[in-house]
């Protein structure tokens, strides 16, 4: 992959020193899997700027070229779930190499929207919760619950604002997304 994300990885130093987790109590997390529940996105943010800075990648990080880069990504990610038709959750009969593929897929993706957010300005956790108070007004639990019905076939009192509807009113509905 090109531009520095692919290498972005939560193995630590040894793994060129700007997409590791603390490993061994540094910082007080002991263990690797304390470092990765332990991620939050402002400090993606911060590694993966720090990541494409040291090689003098920034040049390449317009918002263009990080979009077109995630979506490559996403077919990547498409693509191992491609013929496999519905798949359960907990990927059961997946074996480790395969879930291990997956999270290199998806981590890929996040990396790449994490820098795309950044360079476009966006508090990307910020628009996450915003979004998800959103959809809370678009999708009431009493209306929607067992739905999959879009928003719009609900009735028109609940209660968005023209702002958030102006937002969303041309986006497919995926489960609220």
């Amino acid at each position: 992959m090109n531009g520095g994300v692919e290498e972005v990885s939560m193995e630590g130093s040894e793994k060129g020193g700007a997409g590791g987790a603390v490993r061994g109590g540094e910082m007080g997390i002991a263990t690797e899997e304390e470092a990765a529940a332990a991620v939050s996105l402002e400090a993606l943010r911060k590694r993966m700027a720090d990541f494409a800075r040291e090689r003098d990648w920034e040049q390449f990080h317009s918002p263009r070229n990080l979009l077109l880069a995630l979506v490559g990504e996403m077919g990547e990610l498409s693509e191992i779930f491609q013929w496999k038709g519905e798949v359960p959750k907990g990927l059961p009969g997946w074996d480790e190499a395969e879930k291990e593929h997956l999270g290199e897929e998806l981590s890929d993706v996040l990396l790449y929207l994490v820098r795309l957010s950044d360079m476009c300005g966006v508090d990307l956790g910020k628009a996450a919760l915003r979004k998800m108070e959103i959809n809370a007004r678009k999708y009431p639990v009493g209306q929607c619950k067992g739905s999959s019905k879009k928003h719009t076939h609900y009735s028109s009192t609940n209660n968005i604002g023209a702002n958030d509807n102006d937002n969303t009113t041309n986006k497919e509905h995926n489960n609220g997304v």
